[in-house]
Formats: C-alpha cells, sequence, structure tokens
C-alpha cells in the first residue's frame, strides 16, 4: 500500500492536568473518507485542532503529505495542503460571499486555476453563486456552511477536514451538504475527514469510521460490517464483549474520565 497522506503517531495532548487524547495512532490514505465519531468529550475536535497545527500536542507525531507537521504553525500546515473548517461556521459576515471565497485562495498564485476552482464550486453549491454579492452574515446556517466548504476548498487542499458539518442544521439541509461533499469527492478525488457525533452519518457517507471516547480510539473499520450492538457498547463504553477485536479492547483499557472537546 503507498505511503498514507496523513499519519498520526501515538498521539497525546493535555490541556494543564486534563488529557484530551492518548496514544491515538491513524492514517488516512488519499481518496478516502474517514468519518470520526463519538460522544460528547471524546476528544474529537481535538485531534483535528491538533492535526491543523492550533493545538501542540504534548507527544506523538502529525506527518502530513510526507512532511512532519505536529509543532508547525497552522499556516505551515495548510501550506502544505491541509484545509480544516472549524465547528461553528466562521464566516466573515460584512464581506460577500465572493470575498470570502476569494480568502480562501491567498496561498494560490495560479490566477486561472483559481478562476475555475470558483466556477466549478458554484456549480457544486449553486445557492452560493445566486447570493455571490450578499453579505455572508445574511445567509442561513446551511448557506454558511456550504461558503466554509467552499472557501476551505479554494486553497485546494489534499485533504479536507471539516468538524460538525450538521451541527445546528435541519436533516433536509444537512443532507444537501453531504450531497456536495460526495459529489466532490466522486469528481475531484478528494480526501475527507469528518467529525460527526453521530455514528449513523457514518453509515450514509460510508469510508472508514474512526470512533473516539474519553481521549481514544475505541472502534474502528467500514460501520457497514459493525453490528449495532457493538456500536453502542463503543459508544457508551458498555463493558466490551469476550468477541470484540483486540484493538477496541485495547483502548477501552486505556478510557479515563470524559474530557471536553
Amino acid at each position: 500500500m503507498s505511503m498514507p497522506l496523513l499519519s498520526i503517531q501515538d498521539l497525546h495532548v493535555r490541556y494543564g492536568g486534563i488529557t484530551a487524547l492518548r496514544g491515538i495512532h491513524l492514517t488516512v490514505h488519499a481518496g478516502e473518507t474517514v468519518m470520526v465519531t463519538g460522544p460528547n468529550g471524546a476528544g474529537k475536535s481535538t485531534l483535528m485542532k491538533t492535526i491543523a497545527g492550533l493545538v501542540r500536542p504534548r507527544q506523538g507525531k502529525v506527518i502530513f503529505n510526507g512532511q512532519l507537521t505536529s509543532g508547525h504553525a497552522p499556516e505551515t500546515v495548510a501550506a502544505s495542503g491541509f484545509s480544516l473548517v472549524p465547528e461553528g461556521r466562521q464566516v466573515f459576515g460584512s464581506m460577500t460571499v465572493l470575498e470570502n471565497l476569494r480568502i480562501g485562495t491567498g496561498m494560490r498564485r495560479n490566477a486561472m486555476a483559481v478562476a475555475a476552482d470558483l466556477d466549478y464550486l458554484l456549480d457544486v453549491f449553486p445557492l452560493l453563486r445566486e447570493r455571490s454579492n450578499s453579505q455572508a452574515g445574511l445567509l442561513s446556517g446551511g448557506q454558511q456552511q456550504m461558503l466554509v466548504i467552499a472557501r476551505a476548498l479554494m486553497a485546494a487542499p489534499r485533504l479536507l477536514a471539516i468538524d460538525e458539518p450538521s451541527l445546528g442544521l435541519a436533516p433536509r439541509v444537512t443532507d444537501q451538504v453531504y450531497e456536495a461533499l460526495l459529489r466532490l469527492r466522486a469528481e475531484r478525488d478528494l480526501t475527507l475527514l469528518i467529525v460527526e457525533q453521530s455514528a449513523s452519518r457514518a453509515l450514509l457517507t460510508g469510508g472508514r469510521m474512526v470512533m473516539l471516547r474519553e481521549g481514544g480510539i475505541v472502534l474502528e473499520g467500514d460501520p457497514r460490517q459493525i453490528s449495532p450492538e457493538r456500536m453502542q457498547q463503543a459508544y457508551f463504553g458498555y463493558d466490551t464483549p469476550p468477541d470484540a477485536g483486540a484493538r477496541e479492547s485495547a483502548h477501552a483499557q486505556n478510557a479515563a474520565a470524559p474530557l471536553p472537546t
């Protein structure tokens, strides 16, 4: 198998005296979709922020696109081809939709490629084309989510990471967001790393599921091949059945008190 696009090795993160991540090992290959799920306080957002360079790990490595990126500034990580859409839809409200999108092109130099990507993304998100000259702060929650995803894609990343894209959205709007992501995955061979609290979205989206609980990985694999009982046991921290995989048992033994995300 080819070298992974993203490799996380024995990652530990602490906030003061609180351990947020403990011994995380994770690889993501180019073209893959990986859904990171788990309950509140599992460490999902901390994992995303650490990969992006926003949080410095206490121990372990993050290697992206063949380069060690842990400990580097977020700008350096972004320049390597990693784009993070953080939780909370952080748009520049007083700027127009187009102005927000152009912010994502700051590190690009090929004007023709930028123009082509802009036109393509406005086709993927037609509501943004309709509102292109409107202030971003006047968009609905769903439209703002589409905007921040498109803005991240304007940087032409190799890997797009999205933290809780469905947060605060109606189910119908969430479906529209995921339909666009799946189109991008198919047409652009985009590598996706998505955090969702609900494990059910991993079943609908496809790809690989990684479940965190209390700072460690407790379950990993194709969600279509994992029984609902086993998924619930991992999610809620029930006693692990004797026939569960060795990896699940090992990570479950490392679990500690619930931690903030």
